[in-house]
């Protein structure tokens, strides 16, 4: 017993240190997504959906029939909005949320459920089945949680670009330079940020003969952002009526710049709110330890 005890150790020791090898390995993988011009862009994915998309093939081939056609479209949106176009399809992002609950959900069912029958607590004893439920639950909803976050900071980081990106376009134009030799010139000069691949995407696009007002509108619809939509109608209606580019940037510069103060102080005013919650949960009941923690103290030493 005990050499079939020793044997069935170190199986699971061998089992554990190859999973963890197979981790070490995927997260050093560094993943890259291509730029319009050829360049590569790096972007990685959660090490959770790394482990998680070699499986994905065998659950794939049930998402690509036409009833899930809507869902494919909004997710393929969301994706490339999201800039991990290429790296994720909507299909394979479709298996994941049904990946999760079944493998590492089942997984955390199984020790969840061990890890409380054997808890000298009865109150956690009783609460079994929503310990056991929250896991599949929160797995199921991690894809699409993640993908919600990694849109918001991809917004976020567009959001901020944008006001500098019309300034430096505004200046362009005035000094004589055409908008698309601007362009150019701004995404040549700039870091490649989420703004700049988008700008580069516009000057491919054009070159292999859509029109300028085609690529920003496609833009606009891409990214998917109230401000660049704003701004794109804004070029293309002036585009249309002939209307100076110049005077529109300089007008959508101030507007991009007014706008991100007004978000600015709606942070600022809803800070005091937002600290309420660590004030009451951490910093309250730290200053009643430190100024009654020794008077209680002496107080049960005394025998109350």
């Amino acid at each position: 017993m005990d050499t079939y005890g020793a044997i069935l150790c170190a199986l699971w020791a061998a089992a554990a240190a190859g999973m963890a090898w197979h981790c070490a390995e995927l997260a050093r993988q560094i993943t890259y997504v291509t730029l319009a011009d050829g360049r590569r862009q790096e972007r990685r994915l959660p090490l959770a959906f790394r482990l998680m998309l070699p499986l994905a093939p065998n659950v794939t081939p049930h998402f690509r029939g036409p009833g899930f056609e809507s869902s494919r479209d909004t997710i393929r949106r969301r994706i490339v909005a999201a800039g991990y176009e290429g790296l994720l399809s909507e299909v394979e992002f479709m298996a994941l949320r049904v990946l999760f609950p079944l493998i590492p959900g089942v997984l955390w069912v199984l020790f969840a459920a061990v890890a409380v029958a054997h808890s000298p607590f009865p109150f956690v004893r009783n609460m079994i089945v929503p310990i056991c439920v929250m896991g599949p639950l929160w797995f199921f909803a991690y894809p699409g949680l993640w993908l919600r976050r990694a849109l918001r900071r991809r917004h976020h980081t567009v959001s901020r670009a944008l006001p500098f990106a019309l300034d430096l376009l505004t200046l362009s134009v005035e000094a004589g330079m055409d908008f698309m030799t601007a362009i150019q010139r701004l995404t040549e000069r700039r870091r490649v940020d989420a703004l700049g691949e988008e700008l580069i995407r516009v000057i491919r696009e054009i070159q292999v003969g859509k029109t300028r007002r085609e690529a920003l509108r496609d833009m606009s619809r891409r990214v998917d952002l109230p401000d660049l939509r704003s701004v794109v109608n804004a070029l293309v209606q002036a585009d249309e009526l002939g209307v100076s580019i110049g005077s529109i940037l300089r007008i959508q510069a101030d507007q991009m710049r007014l706008r991100r103060f007004e978000r600015a102080e709606k942070l600022a005013n809803e800070s005091p709110v937002k600290m309420l919650g660590p004030l009451l949960l951490f910093i309250f009941p730290a200053v009643f330890l430190v100024l009654l923690g020794p008077i209680l103290l002496r107080l049960f030493q005394q025998g109350f």
